[in-house]
C-alpha cells in the first residue's frame, strides 16, 4: 500500500486545523446567543452539586491551559477562568485567546517538520502521555464538542433554548468565514 503523499497530508493536516478553529466559533456563536440568566443557573435537580454554563465555559478554558502547559510550555497561556466568578464577557475573550494558543500549539503538533516544538500531548498530569497528532486534535475536539452539548443541552433544560434561536453551531460554511478562513470545509 502506497503511502498518502505529502500535498495530500498537508491538506488533512490544513482542514484538522481549519475544523479546530471553527471549534472556537462554535463556542462564540453560543456564548453570544445565550440568556444571561442561564450563564449562573443551577442544574435542575441538583442545586448546589451540578456545574454551571458559566462553570461549563471556564473548564474548557482551563482544560486548554492544561495542555498548552503540558504539551506546549513555549506558548505563553492567558489566565484562567475562576467557574464561580467569570463573566460571559470574560469567558468569550479568554476562549478566543487560549483557542488561538491552541490552534498554534495543534498547527507545530501536526507539522511534519523534524524539528518541531510540540512532540508529545499530555492531557494531565495523572494521564498517559501521546505522541503529538492527529489523535491529539480528536481528543481535543470531542472534549470541546462533548461539553458544548452539555452546554446546550443545560440551557435547554433551564428553558433558555440556544438553537432555537440560531442552528448555527451546524453550519459549518458560517463558522469557517466567522473563524477567518478563506477555505470552506473540505
Amino acid at each position: 500500500m502506497a503511502l498518502p503523499s505529502h500535498a495530500v497530508l498537508a491538506e488533512i493536516r490544513d482542514t484538522l486545523l481549519e475544523t479546530y478553529a471553527s471549534n472556537n466559533a462554535m463556542n462564540q456563536l453560543i456564548l453570544s446567543h445565550l440568556d444571561p440568566r442561564a450563564w449562573r443557573a443551577q442544574p435542575p435537580d441538583r442545586k448546589g452539586n451540578g456545574r454551571t454554563i458559566a462553570a461549563i465555559f471556564a473548564h474548557l478554558h482551563n482544560n486548554r491551559l492544561k495542555w498548552l502547559k503540558n504539551s506546549a510550555p513555549h506558548l505563553k497561556s492567558p489566565p484562567p477562568l475562576h467557574p464561580d466568578r467569570c463573566t460571559m464577557k470574560q469567558a468569550a475573550a479568554a476562549h478566543r485567546r487560549s483557542a488561538a494558543q491552541c490552534l498554534r500549539m495543534l498547527s507545530d503538533a501536526l507539522s511534519a517538520t523534524p524539528n518541531r516544538h510540540v512532540a508529545k500531548f499530555s492531557r494531565d498530569s495523572w494521564m498517559p502521555t501521546w505522541p503529538a497528532g492527529g489523535t491529539m486534535f480528536a481528543y481535543m475536539f470531542s472534549h470541546e464538542a462533548h461539553h458544548r452539548g452539555q452546554i446546550l443541552m443545560l440551557a435547554h433544560q433551564l428553558g433558555y433554548r440556544v438553537l432555537h434561536k440560531t442552528p448555527g453551531i451546524w453550519q459549518w460554511e458560517k463558522l469557517w468565514k466567522q473563524a477567518g478562513l478563506t477555505t470552506r470545509p473540505r
